[in-house]
């Protein structure tokens, strides 16, 4: 069966579209009857009859729908967390969220003949047609953009840099003189992953230390031996081990495991994201936090900024990043 339409509830009542219109908009100035009014809504509720929200959105002269567009990112705790936030953050103003995956070469603009959102978020930056094509529909462009320079604020107002350096500072504090980086072998993740790794790279000169040895691992114990096998042969050994994230490190945890070495007796580890997992693990795992729900609700205060016009962006969060200490490093 098609959708529901509001000629279907006209039939099923014996009314007119008209009077179906003002009955379930709540309309005034209409001369219904009570009974009418009840046999119309009692038709609607029987055959599950929604309002087009196309429809709401002429009427209303807006729309409450804020549409979120993801890059082709693999989703995880820490983007299902941030997304979770903002749409929690944009539901108090009566704005709901919905997110597009842009896992494909097909425009924006197709899109649009079916939601009408009220704003466009970016994570990353939109195509100059696709960006146009927005402005002419009358959507307000909230874009988000990653940083090329780790030393500055990247997406999700993070400094992606700055997760890196703060890892290399603590391992360094410890008095580990050399550094493994493992890096995630997912190629989507390689614009978030360099800068992570620059920002170690960058910590790393800054404090003399020799750059940091890096090894792909994917999330496997093979891959993690490999990788484990290579650090301990370098000359120095590796002592310590910057992972990308908490996954990647519980990867690092397993191969090192299987090697017979102790952590952090032999080798110390760091992730990033603290994900659950994270203080499960044995030895549970140091990592740096990212403050999900600080980031979400200053990327919904500049969405509300650009639908009032732009005049009162919000203030920077400041510095969102935290390093929880535990047994691994």
């Amino acid at each position: 069966m098609g959708r529901v339409t509001s000629s279907d509830v006209a039939r099923a009542s014996g009314v007119s579209r008209t009077t179906v219109s003002y009955v379930l908009n709540a309309r005034e100035g209409a001369l219904i009857s009570e009974a009418t009014r009840e046999r119309v809504k009692a038709a609607a509720a029987a055959l599950g009859y929604a309002p087009s929200a196309a429809a709401r959105t002429l009427r209303a002269g807006r729309s409450d729908l804020v549409v979120c567009v993801l890059p082709d990112w693999p989703t995880g705790p820490v983007v299902d967390s941030v997304l979770d936030h903002l749409a929690d953050a944009l539901a108090e103003r009566g704005l709901a969220l919905l997110v597009h995956h842009a896992r494909d070469e097909r425009p924006l603009s197709d899109l649009w003949p079916v939601v009408t959102p009220r704003a466009v978020v970016g994570l990353s930056a939109f195509t100059p047609e696709d960006e146009r094509v927005m402005q002419q529909a009358g959507i307000e462009v909230v874009v988000v953009l990653q940083e090329e320079d780790p030393h500055r604020p990247g997406a999700l107002t993070a400094s992606q840099g700055g997760v890196g350096g703060l890892q290399v500072q603590h391992l360094a504090a410890a008095g580990h003189r050399r550094t493994g980086y493992a890096y995630p072998t997912d190629p989507r993740l390689a614009g978030f992953a360099d800068l992570r790794l620059a920002g170690v790279v960058h910590r790393c000169a800054d404090l003399g230390l020799p750059a940091p040895l890096v090894e792909p691992v994917s999330l496997d114990v093979a891959s993690a031996v490999r990788a484990v096998t290579a650090w301990r042969r370098a000359d120095p050994p590796v002592t310590a081990v910057a992972a990308y994230n908490d996954e990647v490190a519980l990867a690092v945890l397993a191969g090192l495991r299987a090697e017979g070495l102790a952590v952090p007796g032999d080798v110390a580890v760091i992730g990033v994201d603290d994900v659950p997992a994270a203080r499960l693990v044995t030895p549970a795992l140091t990592t740096v936090s990212q403050a999900a729900e600080v980031q979400a609700g200053h990327l919904a205060a500049q969405v509300v900024d650009a639908l009032d016009g732009g005049g009162n962006p919000p203030p920077d969060p400041g510095d969102v990043l935290g390093l929880v200490v535990r047994e691994s490093a």
